[in-house]
């Protein structure tokens, strides 16, 4: 299972990458392979301001339907539109061009649930 260093992790499946006071998030390589062929991702929470936890989006697969939760508060500020016509990119490069969202991240937002990918990967079993 590929889980680079370089990024942060939730018990969600959701990895972040934090640059500054924007925040790149997606699935784990470990979620695209649970959840199998990847058939549409919606995401319809760009502008809005939400809480850590709050649900952002959906991914559809062809037998699940499976909530997007924010690891971070903040506004979202940008979809991945590739997605839309390629949602299988979550299958086949899920921590490059399978992004979903950029986040602003809030001011004093709380990192301290964000795992290590060690911590992700023992998390797992």
């Amino acid at each position: 299972m590929n889980l680079p260093g370089e990024l942060k992790y939730t018990k969600d499946h959701e990895w972040v990458k934090i640059e500054g006071n924007t925040a790149t998030i997606g699935i784990t390589d470990f979620a695209q392979g649970e959840l199998g062929d990847i058939v549409f991702v919606d995401v319809d929470s760009v502008d809005d301001e939400l809480s850590a936890g709050d649900v952002f989006g959906s991914v559809e697969a062809v037998k699940t339907v499976s909530d997007l939760f924010l690891p971070l508060s903040g506004i979202v500020s940008a979809f991945n539109s590739e997605l839309e016509d390629q949602p299988e990119l979550l299958n086949t490069d899920p921590y490059g061009n399978g992004w979903i969202i950029k986040l602003e991240i809030a001011e004093g937002a709380d990192h301290s649930e964000l795992l290590s990918a060690e911590e992700y990967q023992a998390s797992l079993g």
